[in-house]
């Protein structure tokens, strides 16, 4: 997976947004030429709290922006140290680890069904309309950061079954 620029997504988004660099800026409290340097791949590293308050006025996930930087916790080519985590996991811990990313993937099922209905009401204020669409998104977010966790995990419990297997039949 190519590492997507964040500068080049911002931009992106905003023009479909229909707003200005400066329109953007000026939402978010920062300068014209501080959001350029962002788009324009000057600034690589942009400041998380900068990329929250962007994501509120784009459709860009703050997760996701944070991955295109190498911050966040999505398991993706970027983060190793995940994937390697879960790779050589072995016995009872793999088995735990296992079962929480199911049960994890299940419950964040239930809250974003729970979320939707209650954004589909509209008695909402905007401010709890805005933090229930936050919230569904960390929780999309979660659920494909464990369901590439339980992907790696089935391969595991995979080889270990058939290590099993493979060392039963040598002792009868």
């Amino acid at each position: 997976m190519p590492k997507q620029n964040i500068g080049e997504a911002i931009a992106r988004e905003r023009e479909k947004k229909g707003l200005s660099q400066r329109q953007l800026a000026n939402a978010i409290g920062i300068s014209n030429a501080e959001l350029s340097k962002i788009e324009s791949g000057e600034r690589e590293l942009p400041n998380p709290k900068i990329l929250k308050k962007i994501s509120k006025h784009i459709d860009l996930n703050y997760n996701n922006m944070l991955s295109m930087i190498g911050l966040g916790t999505q398991l993706t080519i970027l983060n190793p140290f995940i994937r390697n985590y879960y790779e050589h996991l072995r016995g009872d811990k793999l088995e735990d680890a296992w079962m929480m990313a199911k049960a994890s993937i299940s419950n964040n099922d239930i809250m974003i069904d729970t979320l939707n209905q209650e954004l589909a009401k509209d008695d909402l204020s905007e401010e709890e309309r805005e933090r229930a669409i936050e919230t569904k998104q960390d929780l999309e977010y979660q659920n494909v950061t464990n369901e590439l966790i339980v992907g790696i995990l089935d391969e595991n419990r995979l080889k270990e079954a058939k290590k099993n297997a493979k060392n039963n039949n040598v002792f009868k």
